[in-house]
């Protein structure tokens, strides 16, 4: 016998009668607009997508009877992606930052005369199981043509040499800190605790001392007598600490690890003549005025950065305590001197940097405020400025230690290094002259704060704050 099918209760409406019901909230309203139609902002747009080996490009489909084509990586193929982009109206196009690929691309087709935004892929939402490359270059030009792209930020063309070379700079100083690593490991299997004994094996005492090592000495005692003047610990213990087991395979390693540090060591020199020379490139805004220079850390430039920095853009900003000359090279070479130009506001700047709280909310509930992982250079250097203000008698040293007394000392460096952010966007955008503050300023003015608002909280409950001294007095009389 078949399955007998069960009978639909009559009284049970389908699913259209329910939305016709009168208290129905999916019921439409009578006079309500139906939404509006997005509107075409960029007519003449183009999506396209990156890859190491190819690049799909889409336009619109009454521009050419193939909107979608592929074209090489080569630069042949790059020139000729742009004059069928040019043949087809195109005048902006959205480019994804996939890797370095992208660059090549970008730089000819702003030399074309095209306005290219660079879109973060990380941001880009594509429906589960659609995605290939010609869907994406489609769904690019799709939103681009609407609008509903931002594009990622992007120095000025002069400020891009500069850098390039800060970044190279930074990558000569990784790499040799890893040469650095490598030769205590050495020294560590043949059980010499050179790096135990002195603070720096690349300094004075540590160089003479290595070199010694790699031209056959192993006496302990003579080894320990290249002590520099200023070293802590005297030549008894560093002798000490030169006995070991001088295994040929790790005198091999150490001395190559050596030779690659010293080599890294003169292309860092290089790199540091190159920056120079490319900041001397700029106009001088400094009216004539001369800095002292101030103090160069191991792997800095050798040169007056500081100097060099205000002559660039006509500020000083090491009168901000934390900042470095470093940190300021730093920040003008990833953001250039026009912070104007592509930051609005100092929140879209602070919020760029992300050194903003998340906004995470649903239900009308703040679930989580937790800023943003980010690679971003410039928020580095602004964290590792505001960790240094531990110790700063200052009103920012204050302020640092007073928040990682609330809320720790991670979210007290971001808080920092947020506020620092905006103290550096008014002195490049207002021209404001920074005014440095005493700690005991600082702590005035925050407890006339907290008693403004305690006074007026105790108003709001209707009850009346009144000054310990002043109720001694009543007291007494």
């Amino acid at each position: 016998m078949g399955k007998r099918k069960r009978p639909t209760p009559p009284s049970a409406p389908s699913i259209q009668a329910r939305y016709r019901e009168p208290n129905c909230n999916f019921r439409r309203r009578r006079g309500r607009s139906s939404l509006p139609a997005l509107q075409q902002i960029n007519e003449n747009a183009a999506g396209i997508d990156i890859g190491a080996e190819s690049h799909f490009v889409a336009v619109r489909e009454d521009r050419d009877p193939e909107p979608v084509r592929e074209f090489g990586a080569f630069t042949e193929d790059l020139y000729q992606l742009a004059d069928w982009l040019q043949e087809c109206g195109v005048k902006t196009v959205a480019l994804e930052s996939t890797g370095s690929y992208w660059i090549p691309l970008f730089e000819i087709l702003e030399e074309r005369g095209l306005e290219v935004k660079l879109v973060n892929t990380h941001r880009l939402k594509y429906v589960p199981g659609r995605k290939s490359d010609v869907l994406d270059c489609q769904w690019l030009q799709t939103l681009h043509t609407f609008g509903l792209l931002s594009g990622c930020f992007r120095p000025d063309n002069d400020i891009c040499p500069l850098r390039s070379y800060m970044r190279q700079q930074a990558t000569l100083v990784r790499c040799s800190s890893d040469h650095i690593r490598r030769m205590q490991k050495a020294m560590t299997e043949m059980n010499i605790k050179l790096q135990h004994v002195i603070s720096d094996i690349t300094g004075s005492t540590g160089t003479q001392i290595i070199e010694a090592i790699l031209a056959g000495e192993r006496d302990a005692v003579k080894l320990a007598q290249l002590r520099d003047p200023r070293c802590k610990n005297s030549e008894e213990i560093i002798a000490k600490a030169l006995r070991g087991n001088w295994r040929e395979e790790h005198l091999f390693a150490l001395k190559q690890e050596y030779e690659l540090y010293r080599k890294y060591q003169s292309m860092l020199m290089e790199c540091g003549q190159k920056i120079e020379a490319e900041l001397a490139r700029f106009q001088d805004k400094s009216d004539g005025q001369e800095l002292k220079a101030s103090r160069a850390r191991p792997n800095q430039p050798r040169f007056n950065m500081r100097q060099a920095v205000y002559r660039m853009s006509g500020v000083d900003l090491t009168v901000i305590e934390g900042i470095e000359a470093y940190t300021a090279l730093v920040i003008f070479s990833e953001l250039g001197t026009d912070l104007k130009k592509h930051f609005p506001t100092e929140n879209q700047f602070a919020s760029w940097l992300t050194l903003c709280p998340g906004t995470n909310k649903t239900g009308g509930k703040q679930k989580n405020s937790r800023t943003r992982r980010s690679a971003n250079r410039v928020s580095a250097a602004l964290r590792l400025a505001a960790n240094s203000l531990h110790h700063s008698q200052t009103a920012l040293g204050a302020y640092f230690r007073r928040m990682k007394v609330h809320i720790g000392k991670p979210e007290a460096v971001t808080a920092t290094a947020h506020k620092l952010s905006r103290l550096i966007y008014k002195m490049l955008t207002e021209g404001m002259e920074y005014v440095q503050q005493g700690q005991d300023e600082y702590e005035e003015r925050y407890r006339k704060r907290v008693i403004r608002n305690q006074k007026r909280r105790a108003k709001q409950l209707g009850n009346e704050l009144v000054a310990v001294a002043d109720s001694d007095a009543m007291a007494g009389s």
